[in-house]
């Protein structure tokens, strides 16, 4: 797990807004490459090939990070580690229970864990739910500057759009980044 980039640079004087220009990493979504899809407003989680589930964790540089952590990438603007601990400590244990419970055939892949008890319940679900981001909805949305801001502020009800590209490479556009 990277933590993904967002499509447009962001403004140095204003780190929650986006500038016009495109982050060089992620200029394949404005040549029309790669399928965009929701990007839903909860936390991360991952059921690895072995069956054992990680919560997503963000590391702050000087803190101890817990036992069974596994670091990913650390980013260099922010010194933030991102990885995965074991769910079973993260501070969404009970939730993800919860959200387990709803089935019994999960296949490895990561996940977006939504509920009442997650960042205020945005998805407004009654209860806590598993979304697997490869069955994430599809969007056909513009690729410009102005008409994502368009299509974005249209539609509050989503956190944002991801785009996959076929090679694994991923971007991301939230609504706050046009707040």
């Amino acid at each position: 797990m990277r933590k993904i980039p967002t499509l447009f640079q962001r403004d140095p004087e204003d780190r929650k807004r986006v500038l016009p220009t495109a982050n060089p990493e992620c200029r394949w979504v404005l040549a029309g490459e790669g399928v965009a899809t929701r990007k839903y407003d909860g936390t991360c989680v991952l059921l690895d090939e072995d069956g054992t589930w990680w919560a997503r964790r963000e590391v702050r540089p000087g803190r101890t990070r817990p036992p069974g952590y596994r670091p990913v990438m650390t980013d260099e603007n922010t010194g933030k580690t991102v990885g995965w601990e074991p769910i079973a400590q993260s501070s969404y244990a009970v939730c993800h229970v919860e959200a387990v419970a709803r089935s019994a055939s999960w296949r490895p892949g990561t996940y977006e864990l939504i509920g009442p008890k997650i960042n205020g319940n945005p998805e407004r679900t009654a209860g806590h739910e598993l979304v697997a981001h490869a069955d994430a909805d599809r969007f056909d949305v513009p690729r410009d500057l102005d008409g994502l801001r368009e299509w974005i502020v249209a539609h509050p009800q989503y956190e944002g759009i991801v785009w996959h590209h076929p090679d694994g490479r991923r971007a991301k556009i939230k609504y706050r980044d046009f707040a």
